[in-house]
């Protein structure tokens, strides 16, 4: 499933707060439209989110708005993900934002597949993989970065089993990932976040492979309770992998100088319509977290597996 198409000069994404229960693709006309469904997560994943914002530029192009005050906007609509920066400075450098837009587009897609190719190398026959939160398709234009790999090795013929984290508040392991293996005919399971140091500790996994939305100096920023699987990976020597194209990577800064996302506490105090929480609780609800180098076993990218910076 793609995340996003072009047609009649308009972008049209699919709704994942929507997923699994409902396909739908909703219709952008302006930047605002796109901005507004990167905020509500309409679209996520560092690579989805980044093209996204390319055609957003595009939209505000087409609509003869000022670019260098779009693009202030943009970036300011979640703070984590570099690829969302790396696209709009790089549609702000070239000719024409639609052209440019279509060429990350398919550039996202040969990307994830070079990395599926390069990660499948460390993925043995047999194999159980734990993945937290969703670094799949939807995170993506199509085919995945973490789970890229996953469907790399069984287009090799491997045998391959995979765990995924529910991944609270929103649940993009257990409504997304889960969904995607499902559809690809994977055998998956689904996990609390809390149960994932219990099943390495008995030794049922061999791997845990995530995404990120930054690599910078120091470890990775991904998906909040990716530090404590990280952890228990270290303490169980179950090798750790994170999967991240190049455009994730930002060597100019410390992953302690990211911005940690902030999110709406309406998120932890419900669970779907169902609230788990008295009135009145206060909510810390950080989107993310960081998993430092000495954590990592190796970094998945299309150019090859790399140390941490």
């Amino acid at each position: 499933m793609k995340t996003m198409y072009w047609q009649d000069n308009h972008l049209f994404l699919v709704d994942q707060t929507q997923l699994p229960d409902k396909t739908v693709y909703v219709e952008c006309k302006t930047y605002q439209n796109v901005i507004h469904a990167i905020k509500t997560l309409m679209v996520r994943g560092a690579p989805a989110i980044g093209v996204a914002a390319a055609f957003a530029m595009a939209l505000a192009e087409l609509n003869g708005e000022n670019l260098k005050k779009v693009a202030d906007e943009i970036k300011a609509s979640r703070p984590t993900a570099v690829n969302l920066f790396w696209a709009v400075d790089r549609v702000l450098k070239a000719d024409s934002a639609l052209d440019e837009a279509f060429k990350m587009y398919e550039e996202d897609i040969n990307t994830n597949q070079a990395i599926g190719r390069v990660g499948a190398k460390v993925i043995e026959d047999g194999d159980t993989i734990l993945t937290h939160c969703n670094a799949g398709a939807l995170a993506c234009v199509d085919y995945g970065t973490a789970l890229g790999v996953i469907r790399a090795a069984v287009d090799e013929g491997k045998n391959i089993r995979v765990v995924c984290d529910e991944t609270r508040p929103v649940c993009q392991g257990a409504r997304l990932s889960v969904f995607e293996m499902q559809d690809e005919g994977i055998p998956v399971k689904l996990i609390v976040d809390s149960a994932a140091g219990r099943l390495m500790q008995e030794g049922k996994i061999n791997k845990v492979i995530i995404g990120a939305d930054r690599v910078a100096c120091g470890g990775v920023a991904n998906k909040i309770g990716s530090l404590m699987v990280a952890l228990a990976a270290k303490r169980f020597k179950v090798p750790f992998y994170v999967a991240a194209p190049k455009s994730t990577f930002d060597e100019e800064i410390s992953i302690y100088d990211v911005e940690i996302e902030e999110r709406d506490p309406l998120e932890v105090l419900y669970y779907g319509k169902c609230r788990v929480a008295p009135e009145g609780t206060k909510v810390e609800n950080p989107a993310f977290d960081i998993v430092p180098s000495d954590l990592i076993t190796g970094i998945i990218t299309e150019d090859g597996i790399l140390l941490p910076i």
